[in-house]
């Protein structure tokens, strides 16, 4: 019989886990506020945002639920960042307590349920939950809900938890085509334990069941009016079905997003509990996580390489962290501080990637990183920009996309669901240009706007270099002949860049097209040291009239006025479709003398060229260090 100072020692432990577990939900909601209110609306953020503006019962992309809560949140706390992520950071902050009230209840009344929570907050992928409006978030809940219903099935059949499972199925089936994995492997798991096959010969089990079956159907009836267009979006195009190797970056990418030692100790829980749980909960607990986890990592051979998918295997962690609590217990006291230690640092480096990613001056200063966050850069400086230069057209110039991207960024900041957007292949890519087309929001081009005048804008950025001129050639078929921008924005010294372009209806028709400037700079390559003088060189053309003038740049100001003109024979073989006259005397050569004002350190090696049509525009900087 425990003695009374172990029972005061086991108090004083429950009550510090309880008190750890109640501060870290409170200071990482509190941070969650924050940065939900600042970090700048990811792309696919802002097109759930769209999808809020025209309600549908299912979507190209998704089921209907992300963009029915965003549009909840918009008019519950208007048209801002905030009011786009309430609805999911309400979710995000409920998973903790879901977690401990589940634990407590199936697992004892100890520490266990608060060490749970705990873990719940502090997984990076579960922790940062909310921030952004994306599907994961009602999945997360779904899949708590049906982990839930599924423990309470297990003891007993009644109808609360039949109730709960039926709510929890059908908001998995309104959140994601992904959902269909957690219901797979909920079934087999629950088959393969003898109270599981007992709850599903139940019929109140089915009918919950017929009833998340039931939330699927929106989405079915979109797929088959049109083409199960997202059907072989999710299942088919996007993947290549193919074996590749790069389904081993699942392990490291998985320790950077979860931390080593808490990776390593959800997995290892999940094995004994799968292998040697003596009481069915745990094993089922085992079961569900690990068969998710293993089976993401097992597609991960065959399927998207191209997209972020690091996420996916969230349902199955979640079901992992209840066996957590037993197996720290076991590991020696320096072992749990380090999980946790790692788990903590994790998470802060995931707020941190956050809150660097909203400060402008922070995200210039990533510009020419591999990893520069491109999808959430530059939106309110291209809205601004926008606006003015709509107040200089008249006042029936019709607002158009390049693509979906920038259609849905400028239609939320500048509150209009309905910019039309242009034929891309970043639409198709992404599973967006079927909804478009519905909307009636894809245009042709010049063929539909008649002699409207029309505002342009395109992203340079958003196509890979290698593929930017045919991209330029490609508008100048749709949209007619394609003058000088109007404006040029290199966002983030080029890393974003925007061309907007003041169409004029049917003027010069016979001028032909005249496509932005393209250039490259050999020498010298980008992060390179160097000294004085500075040798700088390369290629720059401008198809249609050619350029007459390139200056060099050093953090904006003009240092140097190139050599062009130079010999340059190869270009026009590589791009192949250019019409610049000046082939094959494109490259250029400039010397930069010592300047007084600049010391040694990190520079913006710039171009400005000027078009033999007058137009002048700053190419994309890259940083180079002055010694």
């Amino acid at each position: 019989m425990p003695n009374q100072n172990d029972m005061r020692g086991e108090g004083l432990r429950i009550a510090g886990a309880k008190r750890v577990f109640i501060a870290l939900w409170l200071g990482v909601l509190l941070l969650k506020l924050v940065v939900a209110t600042q970090l700048p609306l990811f792309v696919d953020e802002a097109f759930y945002w769209q999808e809020g503006q025209h309600p549908g019962w299912a979507y190209s992309d998704l089921p209907g639920l992300t963009a029915w809560l965003i549009r909840l949140g918009v008019e519950v706390a208007g048209n801002n960042h905030f009011g786009v992520r309430l609805p999911f950071l309400l979710m995000g902050a409920a998973l903790p307590w879901m977690m401990v009230g589940m634990v407590r209840r199936e697992l004892g009344e100890g520490a266990a349920p608060w060490l749970a929570g705990s873990a719940t907050v502090l997984l990076p992928l579960a922790g940062t939950l909310g921030i952004m409006a994306l599907p994961d978030v009602p999945m997360a809940l779904a899949t708590m809900m049906c982990l839930d219903a599924g423990a309470r099935l297990l003891r007993r059949v009644d109808y609360g938890a039949a109730l709960l499972l039926a709510v929890g199925l059908a908001i998995g089936a309104l959140s994601h085509y992904r959902f269909i994995a957690v219901i797979g492997v909920g079934v087999i798991a629950l088959a393969l334990l003898p109270n599981g096959r007992r709850a599903l010969r139940d019929p109140r089990v089915w009918i919950a069941i017929a009833f998340g079956a039931a939330a699927w159907v929106p989405l079915l009836a979109w797929n088959i009016e049109n083409a199960e267009a997202g059907l072989r979006f999710q299942l088919v195009e996007r993947h290549p079905w193919a074996l590749h190797a790069s389904g081993f970056s699942f392990i490291p990418l998985q320790m950077l997003f979860v931390s080593p030692l808490l990776l390593a100790g959800l997995l290892l829980a999940g094995w004994r509990a799968a292998r040697h749980g003596e009481r069915e909960v745990v094993r089922l607990f085992g079961l569900l996580g690990g068969l998710v986890v293993l089976g993401f990592f097992a597609l991960g051979f065959f399927a998207d390489t191209e997209r972020v998918s690091f996420h996916w295997p969230l349902p199955g962690y979640l079901a992992l962290i209840p066996l957590l609590p037993a197996l720290l217990d076991s590991w020696p006291r320096w072992l749990r501080r380090a999980t946790w230690g790692l788990a903590g640092a994790g998470l802060a480096a995931v707020f941190a990637y956050y809150a660097a990613v909203s400060i402008p001056s922070v995200r210039a200063h990533s510009a020419a990183w591999k990893w520069y966050p491109s999808n959430f850069a530059g939106w309110n400086v291209l809205a601004d920009a926008v606006e003015e230069e709509l107040a200089r057209m008249p006042g029936d110039t019709r607002l158009v996309a390049d693509n979906f991207k920038i259609g849905a960024e400028l239609g939320f900041r500048l509150d209009n669901p309905r910019i039309q957007v242009l034929d891309h292949p970043l639409n198709r890519f992404h599973g967006r240009a079927p909804q478009l087309q519905l909307w009636g929001l894809e245009t042709p081009g010049r063929a539909q706007w008649g002699d409207d005048p029309v505002l342009l804008v395109v992203g340079a950025s958003d196509v890979p270099y290698r593929n930017l001129l045919r991209r330029y050639h490609a508008l100048c078929e749709r949209v007619g002949p394609l003058p000088a921008p109007a404006r040029v924005l290199n966002i983030d010294h080029g890393s974003q860049r925007f061309l907007l372009f003041a169409l004029k209806g049917g003027a010069g028709a016979d001028v032909g097209c005249t496509a932005p400037a393209m250039a490259w700079v050999d020498t010298p390559v980008s992060g390179d040291r160097a000294g004085w003088p500075l040798e700088v060189a390369g290629w720059a053309f401008k198809d249609g009239v050619g350029l007459s003038r390139v200056e060099v740049l050093l953090d904006g100001t003009p240092v140097a006025e190139a050599e062009y003109g130079l010999e340059a024979p190869g270009i026009a073989g590589y791009w192949g479709i250019s019409t610049d006259p000046s082939h094959p005397r494109v490259g250029f050569r400039a010397q930069v003398e010592a300047q007084p004002l600049l010391r040694p350190g990190r520079y913006w090696l710039g171009l400005r060229l000027h078009g033999q049509d007058g137009s002048v525009e700053d190419w994309s900087e890259q940083p180079i260090i002055i010694e």
